[in-house]
C-alpha cells in the first residue's frame, strides 16, 4: 500500500510525465515507467502505467485529432494486435531489472538503425513493423516511444502531426498493455493497484497534457526533435545503469 508522501509524489509525476509526453510525444511515459518499476511489482507497475497513458494519450490525440494520420494508425494497431496475440499464448511476466535495462536500450539501439534502413512510419510495411516490434517491447519494457520515434523522426510530418498520430497509436498499444496485465493483477493476492492511485493518476494525466497544449504551440519543429532527443538519452542512460545493476547485484 503506498503511503500519503508517496501518493502525492506519483501524482506530480504523472503531471510532470504528461506534461512532457504532450510537449515531446514521448519521453513523460518512459519516466513514469522507470519510477513505477522502482515502486510497483512489474505487473502492477505495468498496469498503473498503461491506464495512465492511455488516459493521457487518449486525451492528447482529441485534442490534435485533426492532425491524425488515420491509415499510420490502422496499420500500426494491425501490426500490435499481431505482437499482443503472440505474447498472450506465452503469458510471460518480464523481470524488473530486464524491464529496466531494455527500457534504457531501446533508444540507444533505434539511434544505431543505419541510414540506409531508414524507417518511415508513412510507408505501409513499415506501419506494420512499427506496430509488431514496438507493441513487442511495450509489453516487456512497459514503453515504446524512443522505438517508434524512429519511424517518424525521418517522415516529413509537422510536429503537430507527429504528436497526434502517435498519441493515437500509443491508446491501442496501451490498451493490448492494460488488457494483458490486468488478468495478471486480478489473479495475485500480492498484486495490487489502488482506485485512488488510479484516479488520482488518470486526473494528473488529463491536466499534464491540457497544460503541454500551449508550448508545444510555440515551438519550432527543430526545436521539437532535438530537445525530444536529449531529454530521451539522458533517461536512458540512468535506467539503464539500474538495469545492469539489478541484474549484476540481486
Amino acid at each position: 500500500m503506498l503511503t500519503l508522501p508517496l501518493m502525492m509524489g506519483l501524482g506530480l509525476t504523472v503531471l510532470v510525465t504528461s506534461f512532457l509526453s504532450g510537449l515531446f510525444g514521448m519521453a513523460g511515459g518512459m519516466v513514469l515507467m522507470g519510477l513505477l518499476l522502482i515502486l510497483l511489482p512489474v505487473p502492477s507497475a505495468m498496469l498503473l502505467h498503461g491506464i495512465t497513458q492511455f488516459t493521457s494519450n487518449g486525451w492528447r490525440a482529441w485534442l490534435w485529432r485533426k492532425h491524425v494520420e488515420w491509415q499510420i494508425v490502422g496499420r500500426f494497431s494491425g501490426g500490435a494486435a499481431v505482437a499482443g496475440g503472440v505474447f498472450a499464448l506465452v503469458g510471460a511476466i518480464p523481470d524488473r531489472g530486464v524491464s529496466l535495462l531494455i527500457l534504457g536500450l531501446t533508444p540507444f539501439l533505434a539511434l544505431a538503425v543505419p541510414q540506409r534502413w531508414a524507417l518511415d512510419a508513412q510507408k505501409p510495411a513499415h506501419g506494420w513493423l512499427a506496430g509488431f516490434s514496438c507493441m513487442g517491447v511495450q509489453l516487456v519494457a512497459g514503453i515504446s516511444g524512443p522505438l517508434l520515434d524512429v519511424f517518424f523522426v525521418r517522415s516529413a510530418m509537422t510536429r503537430q502531426s507527429v504528436v497526434a498520430t502517435k498519441a493515437t497509436t500509443q491508446v491501442f498499444g496501451h490498451a493490448i498493455k492494460v488488457a494483458y496485465f490486468a488478468p495478471m493483477v486480478a489473479g495475485s493476492p500480492g498484486e495490487t493497484v489502488e482506485s485512488v492511485v488510479i484516479a488520482l493518476s488518470i486526473a494528473m494525466a488529463l491536466l499534464g497534457t491540457n497544460l503541454s497544449r500551449r508550448v508545444l504551440d510555440r515551438i519550432s519543429d527543430v526545436q521539437f526533435r532535438r530537445w525530444s532527443r536529449y531529454l530521451v538519452m539522458g533517461t536512458a542512460s540512468v535506467y539503464l545503469s539500474q538495469g545492469v545493476f539489478l541484474l549484476a547485484f540481486h
